[in-house]
């Protein structure tokens, strides 16, 4: 196999030392912080993570206490990164490495990515920065960086390209700095080969990268068009009573699993429809206070939610009733949700 990429770590690794940002979880190389923040960066933008990684990990110091912790509690410490199975796969993951590794992170890529809710990228980046490994971490940064560099039309969410371009990274991977090269991809796709507008006068690898000299380096990477997102017309409830907010929880399975919620149902109602529910739940519906409309989007669905703030002159203990400082400080609720209660 060709090694298209036998450039990069000459150009990378001492660019990558003079302008690395002083990340949190680059402090040191310890596994359960590495794999703390790749969890929190899936999808997700370094500067929204950084308040919460600081958190997470005064409440959950180490693996035992992550492993431990109420769901509940866990929930609330991830309120608003979603993508909630993230945070569970955290606590199952944590647990399978207390049970079978001894509290004691596993070291091999293999061990790493049988844990729940790791992937070849996780798994790679963990197995390279903490134990020096000659595996590739890849995803989407470095798939636009690997296509720039080469040129590359082919659209980089097909699986065979993903598996060729990690296949060709691992055989130029520096023995003793396979953690450092692992990153200075990340930092170049993160902070100059970024989506839109790349900053190809100051790359470290502008004198060989192919898409530069061509002229296609902003047109790429190429992707296959994305398919529309699924719709969904929701009517949610606001029910107070007193200084009280009704909350329920979600079911077990599917989309925000196991999170509080705002009572909802899966179809648009009138201001009419919406009080005669609020009274065959016997919530004794005095007044329809106002009404909202917000919009949440999920990977591939769309919420359009139509809001009903409503007085109740009853209490029904189908729900669970708390003022919104109590919900704020106690209960997880998915920002979708979220928006509605801010209102107050």
């Amino acid at each position: 196999m060709n090694a298209p990429f036998a450039e990069l770590p000459k150009a990378l690794l001492p660019w990558f030392a003079a302008n690395a940002r002083p990340l949190p979880w680059r402090q040191n190389r310890d596994p359960y912080r590495v794999w703390v923040s790749e969890i929190m960066l899936q999808q997700t933008r370094v500067e929204a993570v950084l308040g919460y990684y600081a958190r997470f990990l005064d409440a959950f110091p180490t693996i035992q206490t992550l492993a431990d912790a109420p769901e509940d509690l866990l929930f609330k410490l991830w309120e608003g990164l979603g993508y909630y199975s993230r945070a569970r796969n955290l606590q199952k993951a944590a647990r399978v490495i207390c049970t079978y590794f001894s509290g004691e992170f596993p070291r091999t890529w293999e061990e790493i990515r049988a844990l729940p809710g790791v992937g070849p990228y996780t798994a790679g980046a963990i197995a390279s920065i903490c134990f020096e490994q000659p595996r590739a971490a890849v995803d989407g940064n470095v798939l636009r960086v690997s296509a720039r560099y080469l040129a590359d039309e082919t659209c980089v969410d097909e699986p065979a390209y993903k598996t060729r371009v990690t296949q060709q990274l691992e055989q130029v991977y520096p023995a003793g700095q396979c953690g450092a090269f692992t990153q200075s991809l990340m930092e170049l796709g993160a902070t100059v080969c970024t989506p839109r507008s790349p900053k190809c006068a100051i790359c470290p690898l502008r004198d060989s990268c192919r898409g530069l000299q061509e002229g296609s380096a902003e047109h790429l990477p190429r992707k296959t068009p994305k398919k529309e997102k699924q719709l969904m017309r929701k009517s949610v409830f606001l029910l107070q009573h007193g200084d009280q907010i009704a909350l329920c929880r979600r079911r077990s399975e599917g989309l925000l699993a196991g999170l509080w919620e705002l009572p909802n149902t899966d179809e648009p109602f009138s201001p009419q429809q919406a009080l005669s529910w609020a009274a065959a739940q016997n919530l004794q519906p005095s007044a329809l206070m106002r009404q909202g409309h917000r919009v949440h989007i999920f990977t591939h669905i769309r919420w359009e939610m139509d809001g009903f703030f409503i007085r109740c002159a009853a209490a029904p203990d189908v729900f669970v009733w708390q003022t919104p400082e109590q919900i704020r400080h106690d209960y997880a609720l998915p920002t979708a949700f979220r928006k509605f209660l801010e209102e107050l």
